[in-house]
């Protein structure tokens, strides 16, 4: 059976008594009503089983980004066909009629319904017409050869903000994130035996969402379905604040399969190889990988079976829109050859031993110098210590490390905190000098506790060559309000 997890699960601090620690939170609520993000249509009805939070198998990974998208386009100009291929009207050629979801919104390749925004994000809009009739959009990768190299770890990111449309103004509205077995593609009627894998839905402006696997046999299953097996998180509150990073991990690299559902790097949700049968897991995964998709849907089985009546209805507002900052592919370890794996060269002008490589886990406690921290041992998985009582002006400093000469594309940070309400402050990598212009920075504030553990992402700017590394912590509050773990940079 899945587990299916909370992240809210508050670890013993080791901090002294001037640092209070949030209260746990309680267990997330019962939701009783879920279907496919490409299931046959069927009505809802899920029951979430809530426990306490799963740490993540380890510490830190080094990845290897081999496929992304960052919508930087200019304002209303649109995804590449060479990438994505838009998905048109009510369904696939030859396949169930209303997507096999019910969904009621006919999908267009209109820059009205799907387009870049000019600020880094992909729009995907619902528009209602004055004959009442809805349109939107959904897009898919090129590509359908995502899955872990042989021995090693595949990871899909993608940084979304849901529609900011709530009650009944929300009804019908059912973004999604998610990912397709390659063989449905051709025979539209094998699902759910190929797979598919959902990284996030939300429906009815409702403030969670959920990572879903759908596999096996229709109805009922080894995957439960028409519903699958679930996971759900709040993001720490609440999913319809901003933007929020949602992520899955396919892990190969140990004796049996693993797949792991995180959001802003915290983990509530796994299943294991052996929680399915042998020739369910073998078929969904032993064939040339998955396709990724992006969609906006309106109406179906899943707001439908969630509300208790048939959506959208009059109160539903159109003209609300997912936002997408960006879809990013990993891998990490493994062997070579898998089509996932784009071929690598030595970097000649990056010798071997010259430096910390920017692209692996930098322990955060490993710096050279440092000003007004310290170090207490971490309830984070993979033990150790973590850095603490950081505040405005604090600062570490990490020398020769070594970005080579491709430059990185963001950079990541395992954090932590229990700061009062009120009191946030900005994580910041500056090159060279602690006082020049920082090249990337994030925003933390309360995390849930001192020891309950996200991993951030932040965009940097280009940065080549070997350099002195400062993490810099800038607030506009004296309180501490950071703990940090582990860094480092992603290209």
């Amino acid at each position: 059976m899945a587990r299916v997890q909370t992240s809210e699960r508050q670890h013993p601090s080791q901090r002294p008594a001037s640092r209070h620690r949030l209260s746990r939170r309680g267990l997330a609520r019962v939701v009783a009503a879920l279907t496919a993000g490409a299931a046959v249509i069927a009505a809802a009805g899920l029951t979430v089983v809530n426990a306490g939070a799963q740490e993540a198998p380890a510490a830190a990974q080094a990845w290897d980004m081999v496929w992304s998208d960052e919508f930087n386009g200019a304002n209303g100009s649109q995804p590449s066909t060479a990438d994505w291929i838009y998905d048109i009207g009510h369904g696939y050629p030859g396949g169930p009629g209303n997507w096999g979801t019910g969904e009621i919104a006919a999908h267009t390749n209109n820059p009205a319904n799907v387009s870049m925004d000019g600020n880094g994000n992909l729009e995907i809009t619902a528009l209602r017409d004055s004959a009442g009739q809805w349109t939107s959009a959904r897009i898919e990768t090129v590509r359908a050869d995502f899955k872990p190299p042989s021995g090693g770890t595949l990871k899909v990111e993608g940084r979304l903000q849901l529609p900011q449309v709530t009650g009944e103004a929300a009804l019908g509205y059912w973004p999604a994130f998610w990912s397709m077995g390659a063989p449905f593609r051709g025979n539209h009627w094998n699902w759910p035996g190929i797979g598919e894998i959902d990284f996030m839905e939300n429906v009815n402006g409702l403030d969670w969402t959920f990572g879903t696997l759908h596999c096996g046999v229709a109805p009922g299953g080894p995957c439960n379905e028409f519903n699958g097996l679930a996971g759900q998180t709040y993001c720490g509150g609440s999913c319809h604040t901003g933007f929020h990073t949602y992520g899955m991990e396919w892990d190969e690299s140990g004796p049996a399969g693993q797949l792991r559902w995180y959001v802003d790097g915290t983990l509530f949700h796994t299943i294991d190889e052996g929680d399915l049968p042998a020739d369910t897991w073998a078929q969904m995964t032993d064939h040339a990988g998955y396709f990724l998709l992006l969609n906006l849907a309106i109406g179906g089985a899943f707001p439908d079976g969630v509300s208790g009546r048939t959506t959208p209805t009059a109160a539903t507002v159109p003209g609300h829109s997912m936002l997408v900052d960006y879809v990013r592919v990993y891998t990490s370890g493994g062997g070579t050859g898998n089509p996932t794996d784009p071929p690598t060269t030595d970097d000649p002008t990056d010798p071997p031993g010259d430096g910390i490589d920017a692209y692996s886990p930098i322990q955060a406690e490993a710096f050279v110098d440092q000003s007004g921290t310290g170090t207490e041992g971490t309830a984070d998985s993979g033990g150790g210590q973590n850095v603490a009582w950081v505040g405005n002006g604090d600062w570490l400093r990490f020398d020769d490390v070594d970005f080579g000469a491709q430059q990185p594309l963001d950079f990541v940070a395992r954090v932590a905190s229990g700061a009062g309400g009120g009191v946030s402050g900005l994580v910041e990598v500056r090159i060279d000098s602690r006082t020049s212009t920082p090249i990337g920075s994030f925003a933390i504030a309360n995390t849930g506790g001192w020891q309950q553990w996200r991993t951030v992402p932040a965009n940097v700017t280009a940065v080549t060559g070997v350099h002195d590394v400062y993490l810099t912590f800038t607030s506009g509050q004296p309180n501490d309000f950071v703990n940090v773990n582990w860094f480092h940079f992603r290209h």
